[in-house]
């Protein structure tokens, strides 16, 4: 599978939170999340492990009791199973894979 970069595309995952499915395989999906200041990300759980880096912006993300300051240039890798939430500190461009791939965030 091959996408050419599009600005459409993308649908509201939460309030203040824009998600679009970039593009998947048989064992893997990569998405870009677009986060508005303030956002928040449910502290929540899936079996998903989850590989993601900030493209933009800033972000608290919390893996199990660890909260994390996130900055451009950061990368992380959520285990399945494990709960996690994240706060927006300013508008934020995220890129994740998950695997296996996320039903739910399929086109």
């Amino acid at each position: 599978m091959f996408t050419k970069n599009d600005i459409s595309g993308y649908k509201n995952a939460l309030e203040g939170v824009k998600l679009k499915t970039l593009v998947h395989g048989a064992k893997t999906l990569m998405a870009e999340f677009r986060l508005e200041q303030g956002a928040v990300l449910p502290r929540h759980k899936h079996p998903h492990e989850q590989t993601g880096y900030l493209v933009s912006g800033r972000i608290d993300l919390t893996i199990a009791d660890v909260t994390h300051e996130v900055v451009p240039g950061d990368s992380w890798c959520i285990p399945g199973d494990v709960s996690h939430n994240a706060v927006a500190r300013e508008n934020s461009v995220a890129i994740e894979v998950f695997s296996p791939v996320r039903e739910d965030y399929l086109p």
